[in-house]
């Protein structure tokens, strides 16, 4: 992909994240940032492709 193209891909992105109305969950952002365990599991462990997780073939 060309530099134009990714920086357009980038701008969309960014831009699409400054208005959209989703709701932010602030209280789990700051437990996040700040390095608190949360009691729920990560939730990339029940994801066979997520990082990590590589599942090899026979």
């Amino acid at each position: 992909m060309g530099r134009g193209r990714q920086k357009a891909k980038a701008t969309k992105v960014a831009r699409d994240l400054k208005y959209s109305n989703a709701e932010m969950d602030l209280e789990r952002l700051a437990k996040e940032l700040h390095g608190e365990v949360s009691s729920d599991a990560d939730r990339n462990d029940d994801d066979p492709f997520a990082e990590g997780n590589y599942i090899r073939r026979a």
